[in-house]
């Protein structure tokens, strides 16, 4: 039987969306779309063993814990979603095939296979759209009290994906707005601690850049995607220096974007 969209999430899983300091005074709005590897109840574990279900194909390792770090050095407010990519990806609009995924990397779901259209919209309507709407609620309060925003969204990759090494350690991505990443490439380019690189390992062509599109491009806001390679952020102490050095390249680029 289908269920309401509100009916998906039973009240034990709660809500899809996350806010950590709300009241954060920060230029920067933080978002985290791959925060977490939890599933809805009423999905179980999709017919996933529990090594796959915590694997990269779930979230993004240590993304969350290095945007609330950054959160705190940067008086900057994050949303993070509270379920799965693997359940829908909302950082996809509905009609991308990469959504709902049957198939990551090397791993079947076969929760998500054979799903029909009323199935996927129901996923859409319990996730992507509360998460995303609240994306659009926060900038649209910020406009009306007059409070700047930057939209700077979270991410880590895998270290090797289908079996090649990748070497940049972090990605500064950008869709057609590219102020704040050149920007923040400039600041990075002396910097020995990482290997920083431009629209790596992914870039706009590969659909990844939604969010951005999606609450930023339009209302002309500085943007910016990050991506952390995870084994650099596998601990507290990893997760500290990412977010160190992250928030202060932002810093940094955003005093030059004023002066």
């Amino acid at each position: 039987m289908m269920l309401a969209p509100n009916e998906f999430l039973t009240p034990a899983d709660g809500d899809p969306v996350a806010v950590d300091n709300a009241a954060g005074q920060g230029g920067v709005l933080l978002v985290c779309e791959h925060a977490s590897l939890r599933m809805p109840q009423r999905l179980g574990t999709l017919g996933l063993s529990d090594d796959a279900i915590s694997s990269h194909i779930a979230w993004d390792p240590g993304a969350l814990a290095v945007a609330q770090k950054m959160s705190q050095a940067l008086d900057a407010v994050l949303i993070h979603q509270r379920f799965s990519r693997l359940v829908y990806d909302c950082n996809r609009p509905p009609n991308s095939p990469a959504a709902i995924r049957p198939v990551s990397e090397v791993f079947r779901i076969p929760g998500n296979e054979q799903l029909s259209e009323a199935d996927k919209a129901q996923r859409a309507a319990a996730l992507y759209f509360p998460f995303q709407n609240r994306i659009t609620a926060e900038i649209s309060a910020r406009q009306t009290r007059g409070q700047s925003t930057v939209l700077v969204t979270v991410h880590s990759f895998t270290p090797v994906y289908f079996g090649r090494a990748r070497t940049v350690e972090i990605g500064i991505l950008h869709d057609t707005d590219s102020r704040l990443a050149d920007r923040m490439l400039t600041a990075a380019a002396d910097t020995s601690l990482y290997r920083v690189e431009r629209n790596q390992p992914y870039g706009p062509a590969d659909g990844v850049t939604h969010t951005l599109e999606r609450q930023a491009l339009p209302h002309g806001l500085l943007n910016v995607m990050i991506e952390v390679r995870n084994d650099l952020i596998e601990d507290e102490i990893g997760q500290g220096v990412a977010a160190d050095f992250l928030s202060g390249l932002l810093t940094e680029s955003l005093q030059q974007s004023q002066g």
